[in-house]
């Protein structure tokens, strides 16, 4: 599940664990049993969840950091000390893969699952029992300020990019959320929700994010396209502030 370079995520790393909602740990850590844990992470990337968690969570984990791209997981196991990695696609893991699993977890993953991988997921993590955290999902809001006459269609358009169809897959995009609260709370989990936003000022992330929405909605809806590059060149020349909404769910199962 990762197309996205080391250098975009150490770059958005910052901003992830200022945002994650920490109020859910609180929960996390009366579901945990034992002092030895095992963290399953899924498109881990270069393991800057298990970096902001590990010293979170009450005694050792082992993490088993799982991803598709083999050049992230070696950045991720040269930072997590005694992580195992795993090179595989994520939407192939069952309850049996979760068989001792203390933990599953995920950062910035649901929006590129699908409505099928999604449930297939909240079923494995119910059935081999263990709590998931899911953070920094998208919501498909995002409030710039100044506000422009051209960021409502550019959002708009940034979101039906999130839920466009790659190889067949439709990418859930905004729904992600909703829908593995719902699929976790029909298997009996119960869920717990909370917003998870970036705020950001001027700076290289800023410039580096508003670079990839704008490009993504032009690649949706190429008439945007004519004007984007002016509004681009404009927008980073003012004093820009940029809320982007995430959410973060956790579930624990019955």
């Amino acid at each position: 599940m990762s197309d996205f370079s080391a250098q975009w995520l150490a770059l958005r790393e910052p901003a992830d664990a200022s945002a994650r909602a920490e109020e859910l740990l609180t929960t996390l850590r009366t579901s945990l049993n034992g002092p030895d844990l095992v963290v399953r992470d899924l498109g881990s990337g270069t393991g800057a969840m298990a970096r902001w968690l590990a010293p979170r969570l009450p005694g050792e984990a082992t993490w088993v950091l799982t991803d598709l791209d083999p050049a992230l997981l070696q950045v991720a196991a040269a930072s997590v000390p005694g992580a195992v990695t795993d090179l595989r696609d994520i939407t192939t893991i069952g309850a049996a893969e979760l068989s001792g699993v203390s933990l599953v977890t995920g950062s910035a993953l649901l929006d590129l699952l699908t409505m099928a991988e999604v449930t297939e997921l909240a079923a494995a993590c119910v059935g081999a029992g263990c709590p998931a955290l899911f953070t920094l999902s998208v919501v498909g809001r995002v409030e710039l300020a100044p506000a422009d006459p051209l960021d409502e269609q550019l959002m708009a358009a940034f979101n039906a990019h999130q839920r466009r169809t790659v190889g067949g897959r439709v990418l859930l995009g905004p729904s992600a959320v909703p829908a593995m609260a719902t699929a976790f709370t029909r298997l009996g989990a119960t869920v717990h929700r909370r917003p998870s936003h970036w705020r950001l000022t001027s700076s290289p992330l800023l410039s580096e994010w508003l670079g990839g929405w704008v490009s993504a909605a032009c690649e949706q809806n190429p008439e945007l396209g004519a004007g984007a590059e002016e509004y681009l060149s404009r927008r980073l020349g003012e004093d820009l502030r940029v809320t982007v909404e995430h959410e973060d769910l956790l579930a624990i199962p019955a």
